[in-house]
């Protein structure tokens, strides 16, 4: 029988060996699960042009079928958030897990795109609770100093789930069909659920022992709440753009690019794919140790946001291969910059919100990602309608929009400095 869980720590509190293996262990579990939602959220970069192929759709086509995926899982982020506060991480996530094995068997034998759709839609729902588990976890089993940096572990760990969306499954596809490659991710997706029901095991929450149980709609209406706070709303302006931006890049529009762009071979886009997700894995890990605090983690925010907003009109600027694949590299990069959100919004509620608040994130960030690529496949499509190369508008759009966000996160409320800095 697995070792307990260690008990949630309070602030500054350290744990006994024994219990930080235990714990360390058991995150290790939940990441795989973040993995697999990693890979399932980028295949359709080299997925787009052999679906393009065999089922002829269109840029805009390839948009909403990149996009389900996130709307889904950004839309169940609310139920999620209420499932593991009043469930806890373990069942919630051994509960939504099996949609995801479903959603990849549909799409793996979908006969046509309206079947495909329906099983992108049924991955996002498995894979909804995938990371907001993981800094629950975090938030409950580690001190809260380490949140930054162990959070950038497990989204580094987690990001090698994009690793197999590189060259690997560019092989596969090349090779097979990209029928096999969702029938592989089947496979992968049920051993990783194996091991989170074998690993993952949580004491009952001292602070609930005798206490009334929150009902359904007593957690929907704490969870709107949230949004009557002021500082929400910066924090879920950014967090609707930023990570859109990098996975409109990495998930969708960076294996077109250079197929079209540069006459690139899948498995050769698949190369560049798996490199700038090895160097996406080092941001998060970078940022998380280097996270300057609450006094100046906001400016941080915006300034990193400005940045990549550049790197992407760089990218829509130039057309040079080698050029282009730098400011991609560098995007992968920065991106780990994106820790600090978690950081943020780790630090500017209580406790007792913690679940939701992460929720209330997470939904901004994964319907941020449907939106955007919903509307950079609308954009490009427009684009070819005028006989324009589609990926400089493309790229220019996200950059707009990057520049917006961070001008109304510096602009609309921050946390009270007493939240910030708790």
């Amino acid at each position: 029988m697995p070792a307990p869980s260690p008990s949630p720590l309070p602030h500054g509190s350290t744990q006994p060996s024994s219990a930080r293996s235990t714990a360390w262990a058991m995150l290790l579990a939940l990441t795989a699960g973040f993995a697999l939602s990693n890979a399932y959220r980028t295949v359709a970069a080299i997925l787009a042009a052999p679906l393009s192929s065999e089922l002829g759709l269109t840029p805009q086509a390839l948009g909403i079928f990149a996009g389900s995926f996130h709307f889904m899982f950004g839309a169940m982020q609310l139920f999620m958030g209420i499932a593991i506060d009043l469930w806890g991480v373990r069942r919630t996530v051994l509960l939504a897990s099996p949609l995801a094995i479903a959603g990849a068997i549909i799409s793996a034998m979908a006969p046509g795109y309206g079947m495909l759709l329906a099983g992108q839609a049924l991955i996002g729902v498995g894979c909804a609770p995938a990371f907001l588990a993981c800094t629950v976890f975090i938030s409950r089993h580690f001190p809260v100093s380490r949140f930054a940096s162990v959070s950038g572990t497990a989204m580094a760990i987690g990001t090698l789930g994009m690793l197999f969306t590189g060259t690997p499954l560019a092989w596969l596809v090349q090779s097979t069909s990209w029928r096999v490659g969702f029938g592989v991710l089947a496979c992968m997706s049920l051993i990783a659920w194996c091991w989170i029901w074998r690993v993952v095991h949580e004491p009952v929450q001292p602070e609930a022992a005798g206490a009334r149980k929150e009902t359904m709609g007593e957690a929907v209406r704490r969870f709107g709440s949230l949004f009557l706070i002021p500082h929400t709303w910066g924090i879920v302006t950014l967090g609707f753009v930023a990570y859109a931006a990098f996975i409109s890049l990495r998930g969708l529009w960076l294996g077109p690019l250079l197929i079209s762009r540069y006459d690139f071979s899948l498995v050769q886009s698949g190369n560049v794919a798996l490199v700038l997700s090895l160097v996406a894995l080092c941001g998060p890990m970078v940022f998380g140790r280097i996270d300057p605090g609450p006094d100046h983690r906001r400016r941080w925010l915006a300034v990193c946001t400005l940045v990549f907003a550049a790197l992407f009109a760089f990218i829509g600027f130039s057309h040079h291969a080698a050029a282009n694949i730098a400011a991609s590299l560098a995007i992968g990069f920065l991106s780990g910059y994106l820790i600090l959100q978690y950081a943020d919004v780790r630090s500017a509620y209580p406790a007792t919100l913690t679940g939701r608040a992460m929720a209330a994130f997470t939904m901004a960030m994964f319907l941020g990602i449907a939106a955007m690529q919903w509307f950079t496949g609308a954009v490009a499509s427009f684009a070819q309608s005028r006989s324009i190369e589609p990926f400089g508008p493309v790229m220019y759009s996200i950059a707009a929009l990057l520049v917006l966000a961070a001008v109304a996160f510096a602009l609309l409320p921050g946390p009270p400095r007493t939240a910030a800095a708790s």
